[in-house]
């Protein structure tokens, strides 16, 4: 666990290169509506809001909360429902809202894009309930007969598009019960409180259900009973938009996993849903029965208009999560005898892999979605395969339409699909960076040169992985030209030139900017663009400070695009990585005081209101942030709103308990130095450093040992965060960021619990492989906390671990337009952001190679600080 994020496929499908929103920007104008572009209706004022075109009759006053209706749809059928709407609402005075194109809608309505919004196409904003009911009416009898999803948030009515909901009109915030800003609804005491969109239909317990809405709730409820469903659902073992997978008992007590399909939802790239994929899933194991290693099929299964296949239950874990276990090179330390012994193992894992799909092919299947999650492998290495969606006969098997990024390959066809992710899968377990296959198709070939050294296996033994893997001409095609050109460095030689490797890495973040968007500057994660494209961690603040703090200089361009976006829309989020703190430092850095001053003033109102301690989005990130604003500009204010969120911030450490650092049983903590007590820690040591008040320090020390008190003991003896399913080492959420408090904090104060973790907290940075690169939660911010910690914390050795680090960046290392770049979270686009891409990456080199502890803001001491704006020459 690292942090809450939406899931990339729906922004992947924009660009090839970038994570970006699909239908915003390089629109294909054949998949606009014929509204799209059109001007305002007569009587009507237009708007653009993200991907909705908005159209408000002239001078409607609009509720600020109320009943509204969604029209759900797919793309064979969009452009009737947009038109029916469009006429509808322009003739009866009605303000909506309508998706800009069929393609975006697509994008809505993929497998895995977000359940809330699956199938949304025209919202309609009634302003009571007479007009509500009317409009139901009236309308469903011009789209009687059109499909369309059902939208979980909703209520529909009858059996076509139409559902309702009650909820927000207009932007309100408040904030949750981890103290997260979230959309809000006014109670009829004036408190605002959250818009719940949980995927089923709910209604404030002070509004009462119109009788014509209850009449369609009572026949919604009577079309499904405990008969129908004679199932106990345990627990949700995952979800996507065309439906959940869960273990539940059956009536006879009997263990089993329920998929469920939803219909119209969850769209292949052949615009199959999921109900359909669930129909040939249930004849592939129909098929395949009897084969050991394949589950048995109990049951299909139709309730509330779900498809449901109730199948075997088998023990076993994952092989994504036995390899979380197993991998030695996840370990400090790791002997050769460990590594052939592991070496050994996995060959034998995949020579069980490939004889289970031999007997697939030999029933004349090809299993077709083969990669780790769907493998189960048990406590004697047995394994198994799940999820049968994309299981056809052979002469069936041409493009599929979905497939794992780095197991699916390009142009395959029939059994030579599985073969390519046989392969890839043989090479994952040796080497598991088999995701960066989509960004560099010719990656797997390298990676079997370093697992083959790395491991210290004969030359040439994977040759046969290398020729499956080496890409063919259509897959050499799919990659766009900005990602082709030769790099201009090498990170693969005893002695890179660094400074040229950083102006390389520079070079390609200026590269990536857009200055003539207004959603964001640089392309980063997705979270961009659910924090306004301007903060810290994923936003233009960010990676100016970076670019700036690494020395690679400043951009008054860019600055300028910060200033005008700061200005045109302050942020959502008060917080110092996701919302206005953080900008306003960036501004009072650059010198930018008043815009800066604007910003804490805009922000102050939620402040007051926000609950979460954390560095990242809370009040420890606030807090240091009002101490700098009190140092730069003499403000009291600023001083005592400071000391007022330390107050607040110790009651919390006194109790030992804050809203979104302990997730609850099962879930793990997020513990460490960005979501966990190590935040607070760092504010109370440099509100200690301030005032010479030894009880910040002893409550710097206290938020430490909470954070001590949500780790475990990995198996190589480092101490790791919790994080429920695996134990983390890492910057945002891990030892890493422990570790980095925990020194400061000893440089002050002894404490034997601080003395005695900290070796062990470090040891936990030291090994050599890690999923991601970035600063946040991979190699980066293990780099730059044992370049920080060099020399001071006794009894380890972070001086080889750095070398070491230094030497496998090249591992994920990319070129864009000819410059070094990387890739972001889950490796499926480049990111130019400072939590998830180069501009991390770059400040981590400037903390190995320049000795600089002041790689993120306020985590150097104030002895260590550098003075005054520019902090070095390019």
């Amino acid at each position: 666990m690292t942090s809450t994020r939406p899931q990339p496929e729906e922004y992947c499908q924009a660009s090839r290169v970038f994570y970006d929103i699909a239908g915003r920007h390089n629109e294909d104008d054949t998949s606009w509506f014929a509204q799209t572009g059109a001007p305002a209706h007569e009587g009507f004022e237009r708007r653009e809001m993200d991907v909705w075109i908005v159209h408000t009759p002239v001078g409607h006053v609009m509720p600020q909360q109320g009943w509204k209706i969604h029209i759900s749809g797919l793309p064979d059928n969009a452009r009737r429902i947009v038109d029916a709407a469009w006429d509808y609402c322009t003739r009866e005075g009605l303000p909506f809202k309508f998706l800009r194109s069929v393609d975006v809608l697509t994008t809505h309505s993929l497998k895995y894009a977000p359940r809330s919004s699956s199938g949304k196409l025209v919202t309609i904003y009634p302003s009571d309930e007479h007009q509500l009911r009317r409009a139901l009416e009236e309308l469903g009898g011009l789209l009687d007969g059109e499909a369309g999803p059902y939208i979980l948030t909703d209520l529909r009515w009858n059996a076509g598009p139409l559902h309702v909901r009650y909820g927000g009109f207009v932007a309100r915030w408040c904030t949750d019960e981890d103290g997260s800003p979230v959309a809000a609804i006014e109670r009829p005491d004036g408190t605002l409180v959250p818009d719940r969109r949980r995927p089923v239909f709910e209604v404030p317990e002070w509004i009462q259900l119109p009788p014509f809405l209850a009449e369609q709730l009572a026949a919604r409820e009577a079309s499904g009973s405990a008969a129908d469903f004679p199932y106990r659902v345990e627990r949700a073992l995952h979800f996507s938009n065309g439906g959940g997978v869960y273990l539940a008992k059956d009536a006879e007590g009997r263990q089993v996993v329920l998929k469920e399909g939803r219909p119209h939802a969850g769209l292949d790239g052949r615009g199959r849903d999921a109900v359909t994929r669930l129909a040939r899933e249930r004849r592939a194991m129909e098929h395949l029965a009897g084969i050991p290693g394949i589950p048995a099929l109990y049951e299909h299964r139709v309730v509330w208009e779900h498809h449901f296949l109730a199948v075997q239950h088998l023990e076993g874990d994952t092989l994504q999560g036995w390899l979380a276990r197993h991998y030695p090179l996840t370990k400090a330390g790791p002997t050769d005898g460990e590594l052939t012994a592991y070496a050994d193992r996995a060959q034998a894992v995949a020579d069980r892999i490939d004889r289970l799909v031999a007997e697939v092919h030999a029933r004349g299947m090809v299993f077709g979605d083969l990669h780790p999650a769907n493998i189960l492998i048990d406590d004697e290495d047995r394994v198994s395969l799940v999820d049968f969606e994309l299981a056809v006969p052979v002469e069936e098997a041409d493009r599929l339409g979905l497939g794992h990024p780095g197991f699916a390959g390009a142009g395959r066809t029939g059994f030579d699909i599985d073969r390519h992710a046989l392969a890839a899968l043989r090479l994952w377990l040796l080497f598991p960076l088999t995701g960066l296959n989509e960004l560099d198709p010719g990656r797997g070939v390298r990676q079997a040169d370093i697992a083959e050294r790395r491991f210290a296996l004969p030359a040439g033994s994977l040759d046969a992985v290398r020729r499956e893997l080496a890409p063919g001409e259509q897959a050499r095609d799919r990659v766009p030209p900005v990602l082709r050109e030769t790099l201009s460095v090498d990170l693969d030689e005893d002695r890179p030139d660094w400074a040229a490797v950083r102006k390389s890495l520079a070079e390609a973040v200026l590269l990536s900017a857009t200055p003539e968007r207004d959603d964001r500057l640089f392309p980063g994660d997705v979270r961009q663009f659910l924090t306004d494209g301007t903060g810290l961690a994923h936003g233009a603040a960010g990676v100016l400070w970076a670019l700036h703090t690494s020395g690679a200089g400043r951009f008054p361009e860019h600055e300028e695009w910060l200033l005008k976006a700061a200005a045109r829309r302050a942020p959502s989020r008060p917080g110092l990585y996701d919302g206005a703190h953080g900008v306003a430092h960036v501004l009072r850095e650059f010198g930018h005081l008043d815009a800066a001053e604007g910003l804490l003033a805009r922000s102050a109102e939620a402040v007051d209101a926000l609950r979460d301690l954390s560095l990242q989005r809370g009040t420890a990130g606030i807090g240091l942030d009002l101490l700098d604003a009190a140092a730069r500009t003499g403000g009291g204010d600023h001083l005592s709103r400071a000391l007022g969120l330390a107050d607040r911030m110790a009651d919390a450490i006194a109790l030992g308990t804050a809203p979104g650092i302990t997730a609850g049983p099962g879930r793990g903590s997020r513990a460490g130095l960005l979501r966990g007590w190590s935040g607070p820690a760092l504010f109370f040591l440099r509100l200690y450093e301030d005032t010479a008040d030894t009880a910040h320090l002893d409550l710097a020390v206290r938020a430490l040992h909470h954070d001590l008190d949500l780790c475990g003991v990995a198996e190589d003896g480092s101490l790791q965060v919790d994080g429920g399913f695996r134990l983390l080492p890492y910057l945002e959420v891990g030892s890493a960021g422990i570790a980095l408090v925990a020194d400061q904090v000893l440089a002050h104060h002894r404490d034997a619990r601080l003395e005695q973790a900290l070796p062990l907290l470090v040891r936990a940075a030291e090994p050599e492989f890690t999923i991601e690169p970035h600063l946040f939660g991979g190699r980066a911010g293990l780099l730059a906390t044992l370049a920080s910690l060099r020399g001071r914390a006794a009894g380890t050795a972070p001086g080889t671990a750095v070398a070491r680090h230094l030497s496998r960046l090249h591992w994920h290392a990319l070129s864009y337009r000819g410059h070094l770049a990387f890739p972001g979270e889950q490796l499926r686009r480049v990111s130019m952001d400072l939590a998830t891409g180069s501009p991390g990456i770059l400040l981590a080199l400037t903390a190995a190679l320049d000795g600089r502890r002041d790689f993120l803001p306020f985590l150097a001491p104030r002895t260590d600080r550098p003075t005054g704006v520019d902090h070095h020459a390019p």
